[in-house]
């Protein structure tokens, strides 16, 4: 492990003094390479220089501890040095972890209605409502760029990216089939109903990821907008849809004021979704790997439900269960989140020690 800290912690050093050359600091292109590499090794740094200053302290402490007149109190901290040495060991053990090379990146959702009519697209409205507010308490932002408005309420599809600081580092657990117990307000004998919503978190595929598409494959249709908008967005032919032929994706942009932002949105939406579909097809391939991880993020796998009665919210993947509901639908899933990264962690580092 010593090794391996050593090199990172020298590397570092070496993209820090890299980005002091005038010859790289002009190459817009190679400072934002740099940059990125180095953020990527910066906690790892930080915890590992604690970790060798607190070896220093133990040293000196031991040395202390001969001293007779000092020795009781040098004892004493020792205890809390070397429990500070293990808590460190612990945290440099989950740094060391291969990194998701998507991390970092900002996502592209989809929530869907499913079973249960009605009441599915209120609930897909409910998820999305979660998603948006735990984007605003954490600093996220997020836009829509299309949506299709359920008859009773909700969605029965709606499409959007959050940004920010490692979102997909924090969502992409959230994929797959969401299902909820509860009482619909469409229900008029009061009869508890399950129904489900999907979700999808793609990692969005930024200028770095090269994702080659033809535009001979495309179909572009251009028609009159129907979602949300502002004023206005009925009046013109400005929403896009894209096809992608080779592979049968469909994409459609609707919210974007201009026919150019469309199309310029959906260009990037199925860029990312290409990507997704790269990604899969790597994953199938890993096979073992993929099965180790928390969650397929297929559609159809059942990962969570939300039962109104009981207040009580279950992670069917870890065994996970508060009694907070209208908390979490509230925008408050760290407890949820925090609690899946370190079970995924977990079992990241059975894998390696088993290797």
């Amino acid at each position: 492990m010593i090794e391996r800290l050593e090199a990172i912690e020298k590397k570092y050093e070496q993209l820090e003094t890299e980005l002091t050359k005038n010859e790289v600091l002009s190459d817009i292109k190679k400072t934002k390479e740099y940059s990125k590499e180095m953020a990527s090794l910066e906690d790892t740094v930080i915890c590992y220089r604690k970790y060798k200053k607190i070896l220093a302290e133990i040293e000196a402490t031991k040395e202390m501890i001969k001293d007779k007149d000092l020795a009781e109190m040098a004892r004493e901290e020792l205890k809390d040095l070397e429990t500070e040495q293990q808590k460190l060991e612990k945290e440099l053990e989950v740094l060391l972890i291969p990194k998701d090379p998507n991390d970092d990146k900002n996502v592209i959702m989809e929530i869907r209605g499913a079973a249960g009519g009605d009441e599915a697209n209120i609930f897909a409205g409910d998820l999305f409502r979660m998603y948006t507010r735990y984007a605003d308490k954490k600093g996220l932002s997020y836009q829509v760029y299309n949506s299709i408005e359920g008859t009773a309420g909700g969605y029965s599809q709606i499409e959007f990216t959050i940004k920010g600081k490692n979102v997909y580092s924090l969502l992409k657990y959230e994929s797959g089939s969401h299902r909820v117990q509860r009482v619909p307000v469409t229900e008029a004998n009061g009869r508890l109903q399950t129904s489900t919503a999907t979700v999808l978190v793609m990692p969005e595929a930024d200028d770095d990821i090269d994702i080659e598409i033809n535009p001979s494959d495309l179909r572009i249709d251009i028609y009159r907008s129907s979602g949300c908008g502002g004023q206005g967005v009925n009046t013109t032919d400005s929403a896009v849809r894209i096809t992608h032929l080779p592979t049968n994706t469909v994409v459609t942009c609707q919210n974007e004021r201009s026919q150019i932002q469309n199309k310029e949105q959906a260009m990037k939406v199925l860029k990312t979704r290409l990507y997704e579909l790269e990604l899969q097809k790597q994953q199938e391939e890993a096979g073992a790997e993929r099965r180790s991880k928390i969650g397929t993020g297929d559609r159809a796998e059942k990962i969570r439900t939300y039962n109104y009665p009981q207040n009580r919210v279950t992670d069917h993947r870890i065994g996970f269960t508060t009694k907070n509901l209208d908390r979490i639908m509230d925008g408050d899933l760290d407890d949820i989140i925090e609690a899946l990264i370190g079970e995924d962690q977990k079992r990241k580092l059975q894998g390696e020690e088993e290797k």
